[in-house]
């Protein structure tokens, strides 16, 4: 193969890899935010299928994108607040309650899913989706040597996407700006490693947390969105396969931050895009260790490969929110 055949090889790689990490991405962030306030969230899974369903049907029934997208929102925003009530108000075990909510979500989510069954993402959706506001025109440039195969990389890597992939990382700096930028921002840092000390100087530690997990819910359902929405076109069962509990490690990967969860999500994408690649390989194809079952458990043993140097990692520096996962009482403060 040419250097130029195998560079844009690689440029397509690197795109189909920034494509599948979105979800991830974005999933991430809502998990991040509602970390941040010292609660643990398991039900990611059930939140992003419950905004998958819910926007896609708003999408399939009204053919219009922001609909969809509010609709999403809220749908993983109302499991969310039913987390927040339950966690927050009444004090119920987290990692019980996101449980539940990942079994409740996804039965919510595949029953509504079956009224959009064979049905595809509305035309003048795909059509907005198929804009990519930052592809250039290169035609000008292809024939110069050098010049013109880096800009093709360029653009064929990085520019080629649609206003989902931008949005995204647009929000990653959003959130990073707002956590360490801002007073609202420092004050939900300050709930999540200590919640007495916050409440004792004034911050209103139930209003931010139920902030948090609603608002970190609602981005999961964004999350969910992209998978019917944009990335398959059509409904599935059980549509996520799973990435909510990549989103889970990934959280705990990149340390809770969200500009490092832009490479996190990243590193998962392209073991997804590795896995389809290496099955399509005629000499390993017929070897069990690169069957397709084999190949979808790549991400989720690189999970529990994370999760493990992550915890060797955190010995050496800081471990998370210092309130993560404890209830708060007032009155035992």
């Amino acid at each position: 193969m040419d250097p130029t055949g195998f560079a844009m090889m690689i440029a397509l790689f690197l795109a189909s890899a920034i494509r599948i990490s979105i979800p991830l991405l974005i999933g991430t962030l809502g998990e991040t935010l509602t970390e941040r306030s010292g609660h643990l969230n398991l039900g990611v899974e059930g939140m992003m299928l419950l905004g998958a369903s819910t926007g896609f049907f708003v999408a399939v029934r009204t053919q219009n994108v922001l609909l969809a997208m509010l609709a999403a929102m809220g749908g993983a925003g109302a499991g969310a607040l039913l987390y927040a009530l339950m966690t927050v108000t009444f004090r119920a075990n987290q990692v019980v309650t996101g449980l539940a909510l990942t079994i409740f979500g996804a039965g919510v989510a595949n029953t509504l899913g079956k009224s959009v069954t064979n049905q595809s993402t509305p035309r003048n959706i795909q059509d907005l989706f198929a804009l990519q506001p930052l592809h250039p025109d290169l035609s000008g440039v292809q024939g110069i040597p050098v010049v013109g195969p880096v800009l093709q990389f360029i653009d064929t890597a990085f520019l080629q996407h649609n206003l989902y992939v931008y949005g995204a990382l647009v929000g990653s700096a959003l959130l990073a700006f707002y956590l360490y930028r801002t007073h609202s921002g420092l004050h939900l840092r300050a709930v999540g490693e200590n919640p007495a000390a916050a409440d004792a100087s004034g911050i209103r530690v139930v209003a931010m947390r139920y902030g948090a997990i609603v608002g970190g819910g609602m981005l999961c359902g964004l999350a969910g969105l992209y998978m019917p929405l944009v990335h398959i076109t059509t409904w599935v069962e059980n549509i996520t396969g799973g990435r909510g509990w990549i989103v889970v490690a990934l959280v705990i990967f990149v340390r809770w931050d969200p500009l490092k969860a832009i490479l996190g999500a990243f590193l998962f994408g392209a073991l997804e895009i590795v896995g389809f690649r290496l099955q399509a390989i005629p000499a390993l194809s017929g070897s069990i260790f690169f069957s397709q079952y084999v190949i979808d458990m790549y991400p989720y043993a690189m999970t529990i490969l994370v999760l493990i140097l992550a915890n060797v990692r955190r010995k050496k520096g800081w471990q998370g929110p210092g309130a993560l996962g404890v209830p708060y009482f007032r009155e035992e403060r």
